[in-house]
C-alpha cells in the first residue's frame, strides 16, 4: 500500500469515528445533564473519587465536587457516563423506583469475584427468588427463637478469651465474631476447629480481593483471591454433597438447622446457584457486621457520657434476669436496649459502612429538572445524605440522643423511630425491593454485643488509629485496644 492509498483506505472509518461522535453529542444535546466534569477518557474521574479518606466525611472528591457543581453532578466514573446524587430525595427515588427505572448494576469485576448468582448483582426475579430464601430463613420467628442464643453465644466467645490489660485488634475481634456466627449459621461449623480455621483463612484473602484493583495478574490481591475462591467454592460443594448423601441415607435431620439445609430442602436451586448464594451471604453477613461493631467499639470509647448510659440500660436488664433466675437473653431483654438502638442507628449514620450504591438507568428520567438519560450508571451516594448539615445539626459529632423518640431529623437530640421524617432520609441498609434482607440480624448482633461489652469491659485506644473510607471502611491499624475486666457490676 503507497503513502497515498493508506489515507484514503482510513478515510471511511474516520469519517464513522466522527459521525458517532456527532450522534452522541446531539443525543446529549437533547439532555438537560447535571453539570459536571467527565474527567479523563475512559477512567474519568475514577481514581479521585475512589482516594481514601476519613469515613465520618465525604473526602474531598466529594465536598469539592459539591460545592461546584451541586448535590446531583455528572461524572465519568468506573468506565461508564454516572449520574452522582447526594440528595436525599433523588436517592430514596432511585432505592424505590428499582427494577421500574433504575436496575442494580456493580461493575462487572465484582460479579466475577463473588459470583454471577450472587444477591448483590442479580436483578429482576431472579434477585427476587434468592432474597425471599434469604428472608424466611432470616424470619423474624428465626431471629427470636435460635439466632439471638446463637449470637449471643458466640458474643461470650470471643469476650470471655480476652486478657486483662492486653492489647489486641477489636477489628479482627469483630470479624473472628462475625466468621464464627456466619459459619455456624450457614454451614453448622464450629469455631476453633481446624476447617473453620481453614476456612476463615481462604475467606481473609478472598476479601481482600473484592476490595482492590480487578487485575487479575499474577500476584495481585485480585488473582489471589480468585484463587480463594475456587478453595472456597469446592469446600461449600463438598458440605452440600455430604448433606444430601446423610439426607439419602435417613441420617440427617431432614429440617437441618442451618442455612444450607434450608435450601436444600426448601428450594430447587442449583448447584451453581447454592453456591454463590451461600459465599454472598457469608460476605454480607460477615463483613458489614464486623465493620460496624469496630465503629461502635471505636465511636464509644471517646464518648464516656454514651457508655455510663448504656451501662444504665444494659445493668437494669441483667438485674431483672439475675432476680428471676432466668440466664442467657430474650426476645423482650432485646427490645428493652431502646438507647442501644440509637447508639446502632448514630454508628451506621456516621460510620456509614456502606457508602455508594451502583445502579443504572433502565428508562430516560427526569429529576429536578435534570435528565439521567437511559444506560448511565447512577450512584445514590448513602453517605453524603447521612452527613448532610441540612438533614442532621453537626453531622460530625457522635450524637446517639439525637434519634431520641420523638425529635426531629435535625434536632441535636435526633433513633428513627417508623413513620418519623428522618427515616427518609437514614438508609444505612439500601431501601425499596433491595432493602438488606439481614438488616435485623446485623442490629441484634451490635445490641447483643453491646451488652455484655459495657457490662464486662473498660476499654481505651492502645494506639491512635481512625477508620478510612477507601471506599470500604477499614482501620489502618486494626483498631488496637487495651481491656480491663469490670468486676461486680451487677
Amino acid at each position: 500500500m503507497t503513502d497515498l492509498q493508506l489515507p484514503i483506505f482510513l478515510l471511511p472509518s474516520v469519517l464513522s469515528l466522527l459521525l458517532f461522535l456527532v450522534l452522541i453529542r446531539r443525543k446529549q444535546a437533547r439532555f438537560n445533564l447535571p453539570p459536571g466534569n467527565m474527567g479523563w477518557p475512559f477512567i474519568g474521574e475514577t481514581f479521585g473519587y475512589l482516594k481514601h479518606y476519613y469515613a465520618t466525611s465525604i473526602g474531598e472528591f466529594m465536598e469539592q465536587h459539591i460545592t461546584r457543581y451541586g448535590k446531583i453532578y455528572k461524572s465519568n466514573l468506573f468506565g461508564e457516563p454516572t449520574i452522582v446524587s447526594a440528595d436525599a430525595g433523588l436517592n430514596r427515588f432511585i432505592l424505590q423506583n428499582e427494577g421500574r427505572l433504575f436496575e442494580c448494576s456493580y461493575p462487572r469485576s465484582i460479579g466475577g469475584i463473588l459470583g454471577k448468582w450472587s444477591m448483590l448483582v442479580l436483578v429482576g426475579d431472579m434477585h427476587r427468588d434468592m432474597r425471599i430464601i434469604s428472608l424466611n430463613f432470616l424470619s423474624h420467628a428465626r431471629l427470636r427463637t435460635h439466632l439471638l442464643r446463637e449470637v449471643e453465644n458466640h458474643t461470650l466467645l470471643v469476650l470471655n478469651s480476652w486478657r486483662e490489660n492486653s492489647v489486641f485488634s477489636a477489628q479482627d475481634e469483630a470479624k473472628k465474631f462475625t466468621f464464627n456466627l456466619m459459619a455456624k449459621h450457614i454451614m453448622s461449623m464450629d469455631p476453633g476447629k481446624p476447617e473453620t480455621e481453614q476456612l476463615k483463612k481462604e475467606y481473609v484473602t478472598f476479601m481482600k480481593g473484592v476490595v482492590s484493583a480487578p487485575l487479575n495478574l499474577p500476584g495481585t490481591a485480585y488473582r489471589k483471591a480468585l484463587q480463594s475462591r475456587s478453595i472456597i467454592l469446592k469446600f461449600i460443594e463438598q458440605k452440600m454433597e455430604e448433606r444430601i448423601e446423610k439426607m439419602k441415607e435417613g441420617v440427617e435431620n431432614l429440617e437441618e438447622d442451618d442455612l444450607l439445609g434450608w435450601v436444600l430442602k426448601h428450594s430447587n436451586l442449583s448447584t451453581e446457584q447454592i453456591l454463590d448464594l451461600i459465599l454472598s451471604l457469608l460476605f454480607a453477613g460477615h463483613e458489614t457486621s464486623s465493620v460496624a461493631i469496630a465503629l461502635a467499639i471505636y465511636f464509644l470509647e471517646s464518648c464516656p457520657r454514651t457508655i455510663q448510659q448504656l451501662r444504665e440500660e444494659h445493668l437494669e436488664i441483667a438485674k431483672t434476669k439475675k432476680q428471676s433466675g432466668e440466664k442467657g437473653l430474650n426476645w423482650d431483654d432485646y427490645k428493652k436496649m431502646e438507647f442501644t438502638q440509637c447508639v446502632i442507628s448514630e454508628t451506621l449514620r456516621l460510620g456509614n459502612v456502606v457508602r455508594f450504591l451502583h445502579r443504572k438507568a433502565l428508562k430516560d428520567v427526569r429529576y429536578k429538572g435534570f435528565d439521567i438519560p437511559r444506560g448511565w450508571k447512577v450512584l445514590p451516594v448513602i453517605s453524603a445524605v447521612h452527613l448532610d448539615s441540612t438533614l442532621f445539626d453537626h453531622p460530625q459529632l457522635f450524637n446517639p440522643w439525637r434519634w431520641l423518640q420523638g425529635s426531629t431529623a435535625r434536632g441535636s437530640s435526633s433513633c428513627p423511630s417508623i413513620g418519623s421524617s428522618s427515616s427518609n432520609y437514614f438508609m444505612p441498609f439500601g431501601g425499596g425491593p433491595r432493602l438488606c434482607a439481614g438488616s435485623e440480624l446485623a442490629k441484634l448482633e451490635m445490641a447483643v454485643f453491646i451488652h455484655h461489652l459495657v457490662l464486662n469491659y473498660q476499654w481505651e485506644l492502645a494506639n491512635d488509629d481512625q477508620a478510612y473510607a477507601y471506599p470500604f471502611v477499614d482501620f489502618p491499624k486494626g483498631l488496637p485496644i487495651r481491656v480491663v475486666k469490670l468486676h461486680d457490676s451487677i
